[in-house]
């Protein structure tokens, strides 16, 4: 089993295919992890695999990645997950493709190194839109699984992470204004559910100045043309 061990983790990770780079940022809120893309209406590791080399990562403490934690966690401390996963490897710049919290984590790590990310593929993003309790929730839930594996991490401490990661605006990660400011390409699946509100994603779309948006590709119907799409932008883009 593929692992990168850092200072305070242990990330978990596959490769597979060849060709130019695209990292993966599972489904699964904060038990985002491989297993996820296995049920999901696009499965990039099955789709793009005979043409990128497709890298995906369980999040620390979620699927077989383990990690820290601390009060100061948040958005940053996967970004840098993400990133020494990509350094460790020996590539500089890479596609990003994300679903769900993917979305978030994807224009975390474009505000943290964009000169690395070559484009970037957002299916159903969560974001912010009057369901900020839901995600305090979803956290709590993951954290109230973990929390005997920590004994030595207080209330206060998970607390803190909780609003580090859930007080923002917009995707949390990133507010408007730095969307309106991305020049990377950016290719957008719409959401449409509590989660994932059809809202941040149109915003994405019209804020983002070299994005792309994609209505319809969860339907039976619609699954192969946006597969295909996909395929289309980040081999243009490479």
């Amino acid at each position: 089993m593929p692992l990168l061990t850092t200072d305070d983790a242990s990330i978990h990770y596959e490769i597979y295919g060849d060709g130019f780079p695209l990292l993966l940022i599972a489904p699964g809120g904060m038990r985002s992890a491989i297993s996820y893309w296995e049920n999901m209406p696009q499965n990039p590791i099955v789709q793009l695999a005979d043409a990128f080399q497709v890298i995906a990562m369980d999040q620390r403490n979620a699927g077989q990645s383990t990690g820290s934690v601390s009060a100061d966690d948040g958005w940053d401390t996967y970004a840098r997950d993400q990133l020494a996963l990509m350094d460790h490897l020996g590539l500089n710049r890479f596609h990003v493709a994300g679903m769900c919290i993917g979305g978030s984590y994807i224009m975390g790590l474009i505000a943290a190194a964009p000169q690395r990310v070559a484009s970037a593929v957002l299916f159903q993003t969560i974001g912010l839109d009057n369901n900020r309790q839901a995600f305090y929730d979803m956290f709590e839930s993951w954290a109230n699984d973990l929390k005997p594996d920590f004994p030595g991490v207080d209330d206060a401490a998970w607390e803190s992470f909780k609003h580090n990661m859930y007080d923002g605006d917009f995707l949390f990660t990133v507010d408007r204004d730095f969307v309106s400011s991305c020049v990377t390409p950016l290719l957008v699946l719409c959401g449409k559910d509590l989660y994932h509100p059809e809202s941040s994603s149109r915003a994405i779309a019209e804020l983002a100045p070299n994005a792309q948006f994609i209505e319809h590709w969860k339907e039976p119907e619609y699954q192969q043309a946006a597969s295909a799409a996909v395929r289309k932008f980040l081999l243009e883009h490479s």
